[in-house]
């Protein structure tokens, strides 16, 4: 990609050279058509339902409480004039406008990208000086913040808060940012966000498993996969002599059986796609409350074209497509189009074959696409 990926700003390839996992990046007014996404009531409606990921975090003194949403209209009339954060996350669930935001920095594997999570805050609200294990960008939107930044080593955490808080933040640059201007912050680099005014932001998250996290469940879609046959046997045992002693027989025996647990980098991969496709466990996917039928949804969708649900997290590789953590093989023609439609987020109208609208017509039920409207 050789254009700017944002107004102003380097190029998709200089940036990911210079900065990317390097050191932060601030372009003022990259993003002023993103800034009006969402209204502070609007956003406190979001905040409301329980399908998207809320929390509420107050800061009392030395003390910082967090509070879990949903919420309700009475819990906003409650909060004191300052001093307190409103989060949603994955608003690209439940908006449009904040997945084409989110799609703006797609030059990084959809692999990597994760949601848009949205703040609001009256003046003095934050969330105190903290540091993210990923990737984040922070877009500017309605008031201003005053943005505290630090390459410190020191990332010991206060003991016991409801969040990560640093217990010695000692900022080094300091911005104050405006509607439409955009912050990049490298994993790891300690921050502190503060509004000047009643202020909207939006963040920009990436995903970044960790060693552990991602073995673990390897190992689980191992358990769901895995096929040994067999019995532990010992025939020709003899009497033991120290009944509670583990057995060398026994244990030689256990080792040969488990030692039949393999995997290859095939296992690996598919794994990979189902994983990383899988849907949070609050995530609902809106179905459509009157279907069409199969030949309606052909008609609709040759006329009209289809788009993926926000939700929907799809990728491929090779002839593989993975779709909100379910694998499915089909034939190539019918796998370019689906990876065309993982790529774009979209199919333009077109006649569709029988095999793709066999994949096609079932996820509509599910809510994993839906017909365009342009």
């Amino acid at each position: 990609m050789s254009e700017a990926f944002i107004p102003g700003g380097p190029t998709a390839a200089a940036f990911l050279r210079r900065h990317w996992q390097k050191s932060p990046l601030l372009v003022r007014g990259a993003l002023a058509d993103c800034a009006g996404i969402v209204q502070r009531e609007a956003l406190l409606a979001l905040a409301e339902r329980d399908d998207l990921e809320s929390r509420l975090v107050r800061r009392e003194g030395r003390r910082w409480r967090v509070q879990h949403g949903p919420f309700s209209p009475r819990d906003f009339k409650r909060l004191p004039r300052m001093g307190w954060t409103l989060l949603v996350q994955g608003v690209n669930h439940a908006l449009p406008a904040a997945q084409k935001l989110l799609e703006r920095f797609a030059f990084i594997p959809y692999a990597r990208l994760d949601d848009v999570m949205v703040s609001y805050a009256p003046p003095g609200g934050g969330v105190g000086p903290h540091f993210d294990s990923y990737d984040v960008f922070l877009l500017q939107g309605e008031g201003r913040r005053r943005w505290r930044v630090s390459r410190q080593r020191d990332l010991d955490l206060v003991a016991d808060a409801p969040l990560r808080i640093l217990r010695r933040f000692r900022p080094d640059r300091e911005w104050i940012t405006r509607p439409g201007d955009l912050l990049y912050l490298p994993p790891r680099f300690a921050h502190d966000g503060v509004a000047l005014d009643n202020c909207i932001t939006y963040s920009v998250g990436f995903r970044a498993p960790g060693a552990q996290e991602l073995g673990t469940r390897f190992l689980e879609y191992l358990q769901e996969e895995l096929r040994l046959d067999g019995l532990y046997e010992d025939r020709g045992l003899r009497p033991a002599r120290r009944p509670a002693r583990l057995d060398d027989d026994m244990v030689r025996r256990m080792l040969s059986m488990l030692r039949r647990i393999r995997w290859s980098d095939a296992d690996v991969v598919r794994f990979l796609g189902r994983y990383l496709t899988e849907p949070k466990s609050h995530v609902v996917f809106p179905r459509p409350r009157r279907p069409l039928s199969g030949r309606a949804f052909a008609a609709q969708a040759a006329g009209r074209g289809v788009r993926l649900a926000g939700p929907t997290r799809m990728l491929f590789r090779g002839g593989t497509i993975y779709i909100n953590g379910e694998a499915h093989r089909p034939g190539v023609p019918a796998g370019e189009r689906l990876s065309r439609l993982a790529d774009r987020r979209s199919l333009p109208p077109a006649r569709f074959d029988r095999e793709l609208l066999d994949l096609l017509y079932p996820w509509y039920r599910a809510g994993y696409i839906e017909i365009d409207d342009g």
